[in-house]
C-alpha cells in the first residue's frame, strides 16, 4: 500500500497542518507514503501506482486550478482512489454551484437568488424582501457576506457585480466583516504579514480573483443568534453551535463555540446525514440556520473544516442516533473510510 500526499503550503510557504497530522497517523501505523508535487518528473508514473491520494486543498485559488485540473485526472482517468472524492469537492468554495446542486435534488437548503443577467437581477430587486444577504461565490468565516438593507443598495452591488467586479475581501462596503469588526492589531498583523511575504516575493492575494457578471442574494433568516454546524465524516456526525458575534448576524468564524451536545437540534444532524448519503459526500460540513417557523435549513456546505474544532466535539451520532464518546481527528477518520481500515491506530492531540 502506498499513500500519496499533494504537497500544498499556505500562504506563508509552511507545511499544512493537516498534512503533517495525515503523515503522522500513517508513520504510527506503518503505512508508506510520499508527498507529491505536479511538477516534479514522473509525477503521472507515481500518481499510477498510489493506492490513495489525498489532495486536501483550501481556498487559495492557486489551490482550486491544480484540484480541478489534478483530481479529475487521477480518479475519473487513471482510476485511483483519492481524498476528497469529486463528488465531495466539486462545488467546494462555490456557493452558486452548491446551491445549485442541493436544489436539483429538493434538499432543505435556504433559499437564495441566482442571476447571470444584469436586467433580470435589477427586477427582481424591485419585488425582493428586505433586508436580503449578499454573498459571493467564495470565502470562509464570512468573509464576502453582508446584509443588504434596501433596494438601491441592492441594485448598487448588481450594477458593480455586472460592471468592474468586486474583488474578494474588499470592496463590501461598511457592513464587510473586517471594516464592521475593525480590529487594529489584526489589521496590523495583516499588514506586516504581507509586507514581509511581498519582500520575499511571494503574492499576497493569492485568492483575490475578481468576481463578476453573477450575483448570488440568500434569503435572510431573522433572530438566528447561532448557527449549528454538523459535520458529517461516513456514518458519524459531529455537532457543536457557532454564537453569532455582538450586533452582527453572521456565526461562521466568530469562534465562541458551544459544544454542548444537549442543545443540538437533531433534525440538523437528521438532514445531514440524508444529504450526505444522498449525494455521495465522503465528509461534509453544514451550516444549519432556523426559519421563522422553526424548520432547520443549512444555508452553506464545505469538505474542509477545522481539524481541532471537530477534535474538541465530545463525541459523535452515528446514522441511528447513537452517541459515541470520544474525541477523534477528522484526518484520521478520512483514512479508516476510505482506507477501510477500521483498526487503523489513532494519534493524541497533536
Amino acid at each position: 500500500m502506498l499513500i500519496g500526499l499533494y504537497d500544498l503550503k499556505d500562504d506563508n510557504g509552511r507545511d499544512l497542518t493537516v498534512l503533517k497530522t495525515y503523515e503522522r497517523i500513517l508513520s504510527k501505523n506503518g503505512i508508506p507514503f510520499v508527498r507529491l508535487e505536479a511538477s516534479e518528473d514522473r509525477f503521472w508514473d507515481k500518481v499510477a501506482s498510489l493506492d490513495l491520494l489525498i489532495f486536501r486543498w483550501s481556498h487559495f485559488d492557486s489551490d482550486h486550478q491544480k484540484a480541478y485540473d489534478i483530481l479529475q485526472v487521477a480518479e475519473n482517468e487513471l482510476g485511483i482512489k483519492c481524498y476528497p472524492n469529486w463528488k465531495t469537492c466539486w462545488h467546494y468554495d462555490d456557493k452558486v454551484k452548491q446551491y445549485l446542486l442541493i436544489k436539483a435534488h429538493g434538499l432543505p437548503m435556504v433559499e437564495s437568488y441566482i442571476f447571470w443577467d444584469k436586467e433580470k437581477a435589477l427586477a427582481w430587486t424591485d419585488v425582493a424582501i428586505y433586508p436580503i444577504v449578499f454573498k459571493l461565490r467564495n470565502g470562509a468565516g464570512s468573509k464576502n457576506v453582508i446584509l443588504v438593507q434596501t433596494r438601491n443598495q441592492a441594485q448598487r452591488l448588481v450594477r458593480r457585480m455586472f460592471g468592474k467586479g468586486i474583488r474578494p475581501e474588499r470592496g463590501l462596503g461598511i457592513n464587510n466583516l473586517r471594516v464592521k469588526h475593525f480590529n487594529i492589531y489584526r489589521e496590523l498583523h495583516r499588514i506586516a504579514g504581507n509586507f514581509y511575504r511581498w519582500t520575499k516575493g511571494v503574492d499576497t492575494s493569492p485568492h483575490w480573483r475578481i468576481q463578476k457578471n453573477y450575483v448570488l442574494f440568500q434569503r435572510f433568516l431573522p433572530d438566528n443568534e447561532f448557527d449549528t454546524r454538523i459535520t458529517v465524516i461516513g456514518d458519524r456526525a459531529f455537532g457543536f453551535r457557532r454564537m453569532t458575534r455582538k450586533s452582527d448576524f453572521r456565526a461562521s468564524g466568530s469562534g465562541i463555540i458551544d459544544y454542548d451536545i444537549g442543545k443540538i437540534d437533531l433534525r440538523c444532524v437528521d438532514i445531514a446525514f440524508r444529504v450526505s448519503q444522498q449525494l455521495g459526500f465522503q465528509s461534509m460540513a453544514y451550516d444549519f440556520l432556523f426559519t421563522e417557523g422553526n424548520e432547520p435549513q443549512f444555508c452553506e456546505i464545505s469538505y474542509t473544516y477545522l481539524s481541532r474544532a471537530i477534535w474538541k466535539c465530545p463525541g459523535y451520532w452515528d446514522t441511528k442516533f447513537n452517541w459515541h464518546d470520544g474525541h477523534y481527528w477528522p484526518e484520521y477518520l478520512h483514512l479508516v473510510d476510505v482506507l477501510r481500515l477500521p483498526d487503523l491506530k489513532a494519534i493524541d492531540q497533536l
